[in-house]
């Protein structure tokens, strides 16, 4: 998703090893149902967002914000318990740029890149801390394109730079996220194994995995499937044009198969939210994303 999608989103309406990592992860979220949720941007006013998150019928959401202040801590809060909200996590990029193509993301995107990696880390630990105070259990971002090539440069700077934020949200009581998908799901485990925290979990994001032609979400769940916490429900077509990358599209129009997606994550024990995403803005995104919960919610009711 570019930088301004994100801004108007929603505007207009284990140190224990690889072996402990994959066997049985010890941080769990509690036992609940499949509930639905949606990705709810945040700038000044955190009750309109919100308001529009219960009004459509969702129980949860997941918080995009990149406002760390106080009187954002208490705006939120407020319309969390006003709303009967559960916000599943907090989700923040940091410093611009970040863009989003197969040319520059590599070179903006999390702290891969050596150019922003400091104020990245710096920026990521204040989200954390600002999800603690707002009681969020989470704390999820794009953290890079992660390298497939672990002998890259710059892969061993970012293991200590992942390394050390995981260190930090754990401190926090808190997973940490990667929002998956610009890499493939092989090169994020190794990722994973090598920062080496358990605190360290995937959210799933069925629609980048195809917009950068990393394979499939049903495929990429054999391989990281026992570790994803959060699921953005997204659809995407692959990319056609080797200098563009996929175009995401309304949740049953593209190549993601969530109807086969979400049963597959029951299999594998997930229950935890899905977080709709529609990568619009305006009052078609509203519709739209009144079209994806029933047929979510049809998904649901068959499994």
């Amino acid at each position: 998703m570019t930088p301004l999608n994100r801004r108007r989103f929603l505007q207009a309406s284990a140190a224990a090893g690889a072996a402990s990592l994959l066997a049985e992860p010890p941080t769990r979220p509690a036992e609940k149902p499949l509930r639905l949720g949606m990705l709810v941007a945040v700038e000044d006013n955190a009750d309109a967002p919100l308001r529009l998150a219960h009004d459509l019928g969702f129980p949860t959401c997941q918080i995009l914000t990149e406002n760390l202040s106080d009187p954002m801590v208490t705006g939120i809060k407020n319309a969390v318990e006003k709303y009967g909200l559960e916000v599943t996590t907090l989700y923040s990029q940091g410093p611009e740029p970040h863009v989003y193509n197969f040319y520059d993301g590599p070179l903006t995107v999390g702290v891969v890149p050596l150019k922003y990696r400091r104020q990245r880390i710096d920026f990521f630990k204040r989200a954390s801390d600002f999800a603690r105070k707002l009681g969020v259990p989470a704390f999820h971002t794009h953290f890079g394109f992660i390298p497939e090539d672990p002998n890259a440069p710059v892969y061993a700077g970012a293991v200590e730079a992942l390394r050390e934020l995981a260190r930090h949200i754990k401190a926090n009581g808190q997973m940490m996220l990667y929002e998956g998908g610009h890499e493939t799901p092989i090169a994020l485990l190794r990722m994973i194994q090598d920062v080496g925290f358990d605190n360290q979990f995937v959210n799933l994001d069925t629609g980048n995995i195809i917009i950068y032609d990393k394979g499939n979400p049903l495929d990429a769940l054999e391989v990281i499937g026992r570790l994803v916490r959060g699921v953005h429900a997204k659809d995407a077509v692959f990319p056609t044009d080797p200098k563009i990358v996929g175009k995401e599209v309304p949740i049953g129009q593209g190549k993601a198969d969530l109807a086969k997606v979400i049963p597959r994550l029951i299999d594998l024990g997930y229950n935890g939210p899905l977080t709709i995403e529609r990568e619009i803005s305006g009052p078609q995104q509203i519709e739209d994303i009144k079209k994806e919960k029933v047929y979510l919610e049809s998904v649901l009711e068959k499994v």
